[in-house]
């Protein structure tokens, strides 16, 4: 490791009604990977948000290659050799790959039109880099959330940067392509790229970091070297209380009352054939790798995506779900993998994206009681222990963690009797996951049906009564709890026909 070229000290910020940032300290060596970690709303991403431009800080100082630096905007931090790949996507969905790597800043003929070839050849590039098979003319729209985080990493490579930071950039990725990703951070390493890492997935920071920042309800708590410190005592830190990660007991006898059916579904491309069934009070996990067909047949039932062919039924009675009007009619909440495009409304407040699903409840002689919606908004943030000041807060200004826990209760309090949950745990810190786990264990002793995506095999394992796994497209096998295990699991994920 180099030289010292970031130094933050004594860095405040507040928000209406939070002090997100308390005396905040850090600091980044030349060809280091520095990691900061802490819970969901410990002040991580806004301590970058203020490095890179995107909030102004209200006290403390910054110095960057020697020189005091004020972040006036994010291009001018990017200008000045700073990158950040935030942990929700910013990509602009109608456009290509191409465009959004190098809007702003397209290669130019003449000076005056745009060199649309010379931005695919340079885009071509840097997917060589990251060894990543995508056309840089595909719309982003129409890409897998995967790609579109590997989108991400490309533009922010794409500038000259002395300062990468990557927040939560394996969130979406397979084992593959982490693989890929570390060999690029361990190649940028080499040239001097201080990379500042934010994830809470514990085993890629003990493998990947050189040193760990800790955080706590918008605190320095301390900095370690990796090498010096157990992944326990990182948590400890992180939490201020022991985190215990009880594994999934051993399946008692599920209930033979068959709540959802789904039979022969499929979507007249990617889907195939696909049938289960769903019981009262169980957990079905699904697994597969990145592109299996796991989120299409979520959406596909929850009438987000056509079907071409199949039938569903719940509770032995044929339905027609053609919208997701007509899935939560019939009893179905769907929480997306991707929350800030489908799961809620950012721009609106916790008591607004917690009853907006339910508004007929709350719906006397067409008036809308405020009195009732925002006492059960209350209760659920108290019930899901979400971070906020308040009803009225703001979900963008929510971390991500808590934005989830918001969804949760939109549909919690729908009372759907099947939840359907699409990586409920991703980006989310331990502490957070925890306590989502006990959440849908409840739910399920209390006889709500839950589907469970997870690209987590330990998640799988530790929450489903069984196991559906797929491959291209197909259930290759469900599987017992008793019987399955990771190895298991991935024969059956890579078993093609």
């Amino acid at each position: 490791m180099g030289e010292t070229i970031l130094t933050m000290e004594h860095i405040e910020k507040r928000f209406p009604g939070v002090h997100a940032l308390s005396d905040c300290h850090f600091d980044l060596r030349a060809g280091e990977v520095h990691s900061i970690v802490g819970e969901n709303g410990a002040g991580k991403s806004t301590l970058m948000k203020i490095l890179t431009g995107v909030y102004k800080k209200d006290s403390g100082n910054i110095t960057y290659m020697g020189k005091s630096l004020e972040p006036e905007n994010p291009r001018h931090t990017q200008d000045a050799g700073i990158s950040i790949i935030h942990q929700e996507l910013n990509l602009m969905q109608h456009l290509s790959a191409a465009q959004n790597i190098f809007i702003g800043r397209e290669p130019r003929k003449a000076k005056i039109f745009t060199d649309d070839k010379e931005m695919v050849e340079k885009t071509k590039e840097l997917f060589k880099m990251l060894n990543l098979n995508l056309s840089p003319r595909a719309k982003v729209a129409d890409i897998t959330v995967a790609k579109q985080q590997m989108v991400e990493i490309a533009k922010a490579l794409s500038f000259d940067s002395k300062i990468l930071i990557m927040d939560e950039p394996t969130a979406a990725l397979t084992e593959s392509e982490i693989a890929e990703l570390f060999k690029i951070i361990e190649s940028l390493k080499k040239r001097g790229v201080g990379i500042v890492y934010i994830s809470h997935r514990m085993d890629e920071l003990m493998k990947i970091t050189d040193r760990i920042t800790v955080m706590r309800d918008g605190k320095y708590i301390n900095t370690v070297n990796t090498n010096d410190v157990s992944k326990d005592e990182i948590i400890n830190m992180m939490v201020g209380r022991t985190i215990f990660e009880e594994p999934k007991e051993e399946s008692t006898a599920l209930s033979d009352d068959v709540v959802l059916s789904v039979q022969n579904l499929s979507d007249g491309g990617l889907l195939k054939d696909i049938s289960f069934d769903l019981k009262h009070g169980e957990i079905l996990g699904f697994a597969g790798l990145m592109g299996a067909g796991r989120t299409e047949v979520a959406r596909a039932i929850f009438g987000a995506d056509k079907k071409k062919s199949g039938d569903i039924f719940i509770k032995g009675k044929l339905v027609k779900i053609n919208s997701p009007q007509d899935a939560v009619k019939n009893g179905i909440g769907y929480l997306s993998e991707d929350r800030k495009r489908y799961g809620m409304m950012v721009g609106m407040d916790v008591e607004t994206n917690t009853v907006i699903a339910s508004m007929e409840k709350f719906n006397r002689f067409g008036f809308i009681s405020s009195g009732k919606t925002a006492k059960v908004s209350k209760e659920y943030v108290e019930k899901l222990k979400t971070k906020t000041p308040g009803i009225r807060q703001i979900a963008k200004n929510l971390s991500g963690g808590n934005q989830q826990k918001v969804i949760i209760a939109k549909w919690l309090v729908r009372d759907c009797d099947i939840l359907i949950f699409d990586e409920p745990t991703r980006g989310i810190d331990i502490g957070a996951k925890s306590e989502i786990y006990s959440l849908l264990t409840e739910l399920a002793a209390s006889g709500k049906s839950i589907i469970m995506i997870s690209s987590e095999l330990p998640e799988i394992l530790r929450m489903s009564d069984r196991v559906a796994v797929m491959c291209e497209g197909r259930i290759t096998k469900i599987l017992d709890i008793n019987e399955a295990n990771q190895e298991t699991i991935m024969h059956y994920a890579t078993l093609r026909e």
